[in-house]
This record gives C-alpha cells, sequence and structure tokens, in this order.
C-alpha cells in the first residue's frame, strides 16, 4: 500500500524533469504548466499572423508581383512553413528532445523576424514607390532586395520548423494518461490551445493589419517581432515547471527497419499465436519509461518482421512485437492525412485569394476603412467562439446521447468539418458571381475599378470557413497526436501541420495550373491581375466539387480505420463514469 501511494504521486507516463528525473505531479504539468504555454501560443500566433494574413498584399504593392506571383510565393512560404515541421520532430524525437529542439528552433525564428522587419523598415531593401493601376508595371524589386526579404522569410520557416511540432506536444505532455482526472483535462487540452490560437490571430486581422495598412508595415512588422520575444521569455519562465519526455531515437529508422525485415523476410510464415513472435520483457520497456503494444492482425504483413528465424539477429532483420506495432500507428494514419490535404488548400484561398476580392470591393464604414486581410478576423472570431461552444456546450450534449468522453469521435468531428468547406466554396462562388454582376452592370470590367458593394458581402465564406476548421483543424491535431505511438508523438503532430504545407502547394499548382489552361486557344482565364475580368467564381465551383470528391474518400478510408489501443484504462475509467451520471440523471 505504501508503495502504491508513493507511485501515485509521481507521473506513470514516464516523463521525466530536464535532468531525467521522475516528476511529481504536485510540482510539476497540468494546467500550471500549460498556462504559460497558452500565453506563448497567443503571442506566437499573433506574430505568424501577423505576417502571413498580409503577406500577399506586401508582394502586390510594396514589391509591384502580379496576383498568381504574388498568391504563388505566399503559398510556397506558407508551404515551406508547415513542411519544414518534419524536420523539427525528427531532431526532437532522435536527438535533442522537445524541449531543446524548441529552444534553438525559436532563437531561429526570432532571428528571421528581426531581419523580416529590417527588411520592411529600410527604403534601400525596396523598390521605389509605385501608383500605377497595374502595378506589375512598376519597378521590380532587385535581387539583393529580394533576396533580404525571402531569405528572411526562410530563415523564419527554418525557425517555424523547430517550434511547431513541439509546442503543443509540450503542452499535451503535461497530462498523465494514468490518470483518469489528467487524462480528462487532456481531452479538453486541444480546443483550449486552439483557443489561444484564435486569441492572437484575432489581434493580428484586425490591429496589425489595420497598422500595416494605414501606418507603416515597419511597425506593423516590429510588432510582432516583439511579440514573439514576449513569447518566448514566458515559455522560459516555465521551464522548471514542465514535464519532458526523453529523446527516444529515429522514428523513421525504427520505421525503416520494420519495413525492411518485412521485405527480406517476406517468405517467412507468421506464426499463429502472437506469443511465439520476437518481444523483450515488460520490465525493461518499464525501465526505460515506455510502453509495451501487444501485436494487432492488421496490417498482418509486417508481422514478418518479429517473426523468428534462425538468421534473423540484426535490428535490419528482427524486431520487436512492439517497434512493429508502432509502425502500423503511423502507417495506418496515412490515408486519413491524404484526406486532409484538400481542406488545407480550402484555407490557404482566405490568406490570398479572398483576401485579394476584398481589394475590388467598398471597404469604408462610415470614416473607418476596413483593411481586406482583416476580414480573416471573421474566421478567428467564429472559430474562436465554435471552439469554445464544442467544449462548453455541444460535448456535454453529446456525451449524453454517445456515453463517449469526447462526445463524438475525432473522425466524425473531422467529417463535419470537411462537409462545412464544401457549403463553404458553393458560397463563396455565388458571392463572386454576384460581385461580378454588378461589376458588369457598372463598366468596370475592363478597367478593375472598385465595385459599388460592401467588402462585408465577403463575411459569409470567411464566417463559414472558421465554422469548418472549428471542426477539422482542431480534431485533425489531436487525432495525430493521439493515435501516434508514446515514443513518435512529434512526428505524429507533424503529420497535421504538414497538412497545411502540403495544401498550400497544391494551391500553388492549381492556381497555376488552372490559370494556364484557362487562357489557352484564346481566351481570357478565370484567373488575371484584373479580378473583374476574372472568374474566380468558377475557380470556387471547382474547388466545392474537389472538396465533395475529398469527402467520399474520406469516409471509404475512415470506414476501414482502426483506431489504436490506449496504453491506460483512464478512457474506460471516464466512459464509466458517464454512463452512471446518465443512468442517475434518468433516475
Amino acid at each position: 500500500m505504501e508503495k502504491g501511494k508513493t507511485m501515485s504521486k509521481y507521473v506513470q507516463d514516464g516523463t521525466v524533469d530536464l535532468k531525467g528525473k521522475p516528476v511529481l505531479k504536485s510540482k510539476r504539468g497540468g494546467w500550471k504548466a500549460c498556462s504559460l504555454l497558452l500565453v506563448y501560443e497567443v503571442f506566437e500566433r499573433m506574430t505568424y499572423y501577423g505576417i502571413s494574413s498580409n503577406l500577399v498584399l506586401y508582394l502586390t504593392r510594396k514589391l509591384h508581383q502580379g496576383t498568381v506571383t504574388a498568391s504563388n510565393n505566399v503559398n510556397n512560404w506558407v508551404g515551406t512553413t508547415y513542411i519544414t515541421p518534419i524536420l523539427g520532430a525528427y531532431i526532437a524525437d532522435a536527438h535533442l528532445g522537445r524541449y531543446w529542439t524548441f529552444v534553438i528552433a525559436s532563437l531561429i525564428y526570432l532571428l528571421g523576424m528581426c531581419l523580416l522587419t529590417l527588411s520592411v523598415s529600410l527604403k534601400s531593401l525596396q523598390p521605389p514607390e509605385c501608383h500605377e493601376l497595374d502595378l506589375t508595371k512598376c519597378k521590380k524589386a532587385s535581387t539583393l532586395q529580394l533576396a533580404v526579404f525571402y531569405g528572411a522569410l526562410y530563415i523564419l520557416s527554418v525557425g517555424a520548423g523547430g517550434t511547431k511540432p513541439n509546442i503543443s506536444t509540450i503542452g499535451a505532455d503535461q497530462f498523465d494518461d494514468f490518470d483518469p482526472k489528467e487524462k480528462a483535462y487532456k481531452l479538453s487540452f486541444f480546443n483550449w490551445w486552439f483557443s489561444s490560437i484564435f486569441i492572437g490571430t484575432l489581434f493580428s486581422f484586425t490591429v496589425l493589419v489595420y497598422i500595416q495598412d494605414n501606418v507603416g508595415w515597419a511597425l506593423g512588422y516590429g510588432i510582432p517581432t516583439i511579440a514573439l520575444a514576449i513569447a518566448f521569455i514566458t515559455f522560459l519562465a516555465g521551464t522548471p515547471l514542465y514535464r519532458h519526455r526523453l529523446a527516444s531515437g529515429s522514428s523513421f529508422t525504427r520505421i525503416a527497419k520494420v519495413i525492411v525485415a518485412a521485405l527480406r523476410k517476406s517468405t517467412v510464415a507468421v506464426p499463429i499465436d502472437s506469443t511465439e513472435l520476437y518481444e523483450l520483457d515488460e520490465q525493461e520497456y518499464t525501465n526505460k519509461g515506455k510502453f509495451r503494444i501487444s501485436s494487432t492482425p492488421t496490417l498482418r504483413f509486417l508481422n514478418k518482421a518479429c517473426a523468428k528465424t534462425s538468421s534473423s539477429t540484426s535490428e535490419w532483420m528482427l524486431c520487436t512485437v512492439t517497434q512493429v506495432e508502432e509502425t502500423k500507428q503511423i502507417l495506418r494514419m496515412i490515408p486519413i492525412w491524404v484526406a486532409t490535404f484538400i481542406p488545407s488548400t480550402m484555407l490557404a484561398q482566405t490568406n490570398t485569394l479572398f483576401v485579394k476580392q476584398g481589394v475590388t470591393l467598398d471597404r469604408h464604414i462610415g470614416r473607418f476603412n476596413i483593411p481586406p486581410a482583416s476580414l480573416i478576423a471573421f474566421t478567428s472570431f467564429t472559430m474562436l467562439v465554435c471552439v469554445i461552444l464544442y467544449d462548453r456546450v455541444f460535448v456535454k450534449i453529446m456525451q449524453r446521447l454517445t456515453k463517449n468522453p469526447r462526445g463524438i469521435t475525432l473522425l466524425q468531428r473531422m467529417g463535419i468539418g470537411i462537409t462545412i468547406h464544401i457549403v463553404t466554396m458553393i458560397v463563396a462562388s455565388m458571392t463572386e458571381r454576384y460581385r461580378l454582376k454588378v461589376a458588369k452592370e457598372h463598366g468596370l470590367v475592363e478597367n478593375g475599378g472598385q465595385v459599388p458593394l460592401s467588402i462585408l458581402i465577403l463575411a459569409p465564406q470567411f464566417i463559414l470557413m472558421g465554422l469548418g476548421e472549428a471542426f477539422l483543424e482542431v480534431s485533425k491535431i489531436e487525432f495525430f497526436y493521439d493515435q501516434a505511438p508514446e515514443s513518435m508523438k512529434s512526428l505524429g503532430t507533424s503529420y497535421s501541420i504538414t497538412t497545411v504545407g502540403l495544401g498550400s502547394f497544391i494551391s500553388t499548382f492549381l492556381l497555376s495550373t488552372v490559370s494556364h489552361i484557362t487562357q489557352k486557344h484564346g481566351h481570357k482565364g478565370w484567373i488575371l491581375n484584373n479580378l473583374n475580368a476574372s472568374h474566380f467564381d468558377y475557380y470556387y465551383a471547382f474547388f466545392a466539387v474537389l472538396n465533395l470528391l475529398n469527402l467520399i474518400f474520406f469516409m471509404i478510408v475512415t470506414k476501414y480505420f482502426v483506431y489504436r489501443a490506449e496504453i491506460s484504462d483512464s478512457i474506460d475509467v471516464l466512459a464509466q463514469e458517464l454512463k452512471e451520471k446518465t443512468a442517475n440523471a434518468s433516475n
């Protein structure tokens, strides 16, 4: 009893302090540690979106790039920023651990922000001012000016690659899966995590965008740089409170060993009795703060990697059952991962084409001039409100109906988000068709003049995008974190982040391809620098069809997806408590 009482004081999920010593629950982790991480995320997201939200307008107005070129450059940068987390996850899991990877990457991030602020502040690093209606006729930026600007942007991308996959993972690590109370907190963690993101982005899309449009780019980029410095200091201040996971070796090497071993033993029969497969004693895993996983019948071919033979002594010929199951868990998520590419492509439109639409409309409300990028505030505000309502109201209602501690499954939540994306693009297409109709009625097609419609007619598509993302984005990051093996959580989190990057690259490809194809054989084309002569309505309708096809694909792959087994019985305990509460309420 004394031993059990002593053990209950310490976390049981393998987390330690920075020196590798066991962690007392009362001293580290929990919401006490997470509160500082949430503050960090508010300031960091304010920084990132302070740059990305208005970047397409900086490229067109200050660097004199065309609509397609500027949009593609934004998508390529965003794509790179969200692809580099794969490298950050590898370094964290294999070498430095999440904490030190994050600290080093944050310094690189801050260096990029300082250089970027310098680039937009010095006149010598910008082309001369130009007041031509068609900015593509203005003098272009020099090679040096572009090198400094893009160099700063991509240094920022490298830094973000180390922070993005690790900060939310560090946050989730603050809750012990073996403690039902902390597990319940963990189920709400990602909702509150995204709430902090939305608060930061809301500030960016309102205050920072207004400053950039009406005061100056130097101040508009200087404030995010200071915000990032504050965020980093806040994170460091919480160091004595954090629980940490030790680096456990390269996830990619572990996966490669299983695949190679299975292929090399492709002719070997897998024993029917799973106890005959190669596995270490449970105590060996316990001593290392890891967990043993039982063999499963899914992806049975990979079980050959742990089948014993007389010649299988090398690590590239014989793997443990746990190593094989970890590989299965990563591979099983790939079809779901692919199904999130198209929704991420839709999200890329908010920072590019949606914003460019706003430039063509009347932005005045009284004396106030609304910056086009501020419309994204509708998306952020909708996401913030919906996530809070989801966590405090929707989940509680659904818990009574489904007896599921989460309310609905993570995949069901993602499916709702994808469905809303279809509606979003239909509404966007109809709105754009109406804008073009008014432009034609007022003879504004050829000269590209301002259309006499309020910029607020675009609000519905931004609000619907926020509603869809409230369901999709939160469940996506929680799903990939939750379903990843314990030793590969950073890699799992990078899955969710890289979908945004790949979505941006897909957006670049589609934008360039559609623009090129629709201008063949003497046609004007769908996407031109003159938006009044373009056909964004056709382009958005194309996206609606693409989303519908993706929804069908998503439904097929989710039908065959198998959730991984929980490492503790905390979820079962919570489900039982929920049933008892429901029964008591009924009585």
